[in-house]
């Protein structure tokens, strides 16, 4: 779906080396719903509302996926933000989540 909801097709076609319609098997391969039975490391995923380069549903369809597997799973969203987070407060809140993140799964 990501070919679908994305305007910057550039990216989608040269690292899939075309189309969805040239090489399915090229996307398929690399479909997260291919391989969201596998999934078990812990993930936080962070996914800004105006992120118009990859929706937001894209973030909430991974988000979703974890949470129902029982993976240990957290979502940080600004809706105040695109693709970058910019804004001192809310870049403020990014680092404490990460740090704090880290913290958790990679500690002794």
């Amino acid at each position: 779906m990501m070919y679908y909801a994305t305007e910057e097709l550039w990216f989608e076609e040269v690292e899939q080396a075309g189309t969805p319609w040239q090489h399915p098997e090229n996307y398929e391969r690399f479909n997260p719903l291919t391989h969201v039975g596998d999934w078990k490391v812990p993930m936080l995923i962070i996914h800004n509302a105006k992120d118009y380069r990859i929706p937001l549903e894209q973030g909430l369809g991974a988000f979703t996926a974890l949470q129902q597997r029982g993976v240990p799973s957290e979502f940080l969203t600004f809706p105040d933000e695109n693709h970058w987070v910019l804004k001192p407060h809310n870049s403020l809140e990014w680092h404490r989540t990460v740090e704090a993140w880290l913290k958790k799964w990679t500690s002794p």
